[in-house]
């Protein structure tokens, strides 16, 4: 029988460094062989954390397609490098804006773990929403692009108030609430630009704004349905949310920072 020319360099392996050596050297076998080319059990691992980060479950049959796949890939690529199409520059430029993403992202996670949030951090931030005794508004608009406009509204509004849905339907620019009659749900002043939520909290309720507001998006006439104090829940219910939102700010700060030490030409 023709022996395999692996096998004494892997008996040699075995008896300096033992089985873990012999399982290793098993692991980095490639999972399949396309025209010669290996392709690498790193590239089914990566794609099986990423099925495992959408819920996918490890099984030989999400193993087995993960394979297929690969081979399909390396076929396929090896046919575009016959017609040349792997050194089009413009595919280089894409290979290279999408190897800057993946590095970003990972550096920016990284960031993430080595500067984690404090509980202390998040409840100080948590008590500090909780104390400022926060109101939300429930409120409609129109908006318009003339101020000229946005004053005939008003005076509509005036001798009609029973109007505002309809006015909002059929004049309102804002796309995500003229079909709901220009309602905008419940919110925070700050949810808002300066101008909308400033004059959203001098309103009482069922009045319109008399002069329409003028924001960077146009003019607004905005009513006031309802307004009540905020309701904060519990501190462990929504820790994960202020988690979140305090590490985005922390990684916007760091990247702002970044940038403010660099040398740019």
């Amino acid at each position: 029988m023709k022996k395999n020319p692996v096998f004494r360099p892997l008996a040699a392996l075995l008896l300096v460094a033992g089985l873990s050596s012999f399982a290793y050297a098993q692991a980095a076998d490639p999972i399949a062989k396309v025209n010669g080319v290996a392709i690498p059990q790193s590239r089914l691992d990566a794609m099986l954390k990423g099925a495992a980060a959408q819920g996918q479950p490890d099984s030989p049959e999400l193993r087995a397609r993960i394979r297929d796949e690969l081979i399909t890939r390396e076929v396929l690529l090896q046919e575009a490098a016959k017609k040349g199409i792997d050194k089009n520059a413009d595919i280089l430029s894409q290979i290279e804006l999408q190897r800057q993403g993946i590095i970003i992202n990972a550096f920016l996670q990284d960031y993430a773990r080595s500067n984690p949030i404090s509980d202390d951090a998040m409840r100080k931030e948590y008590e500090s929403a909780k104390s400022a005794g926060a109101r939300e508004y429930k409120a409609r608009h129109i908006l318009v692009k003339d101020e000229a406009e946005a004053k005939q509204i008003v005076a509509t509004l005036k001798k009609n108030p029973g109007a505002f849905e309809k006015l909002a339907a059929e004049k309102s620019e804002d796309t995500g609430s003229k079909n709901r009659g220009g309602d905008l749900d419940w919110g925070a002043p700050a949810r808002y630009v300066k101008p909308f939520g400033d004059a959203l909290t001098k309103l009482k309720k069922g009045q319109i704004t008399d002069p329409p507001v003028q924001t960077q998006y146009g003019w607004h006439v905005i009513r006031l349905d309802d307004e009540r104090a905020t309701k904060i829940p519990p501190f462990e219910d929504i820790k994960n949310n202020i988690q979140q939102q305090m590490q985005q700010a922390a990684v916007q700060k760091a990247i702002a920072d970044f940038r403010a030490k660099a040398k740019v030409e």
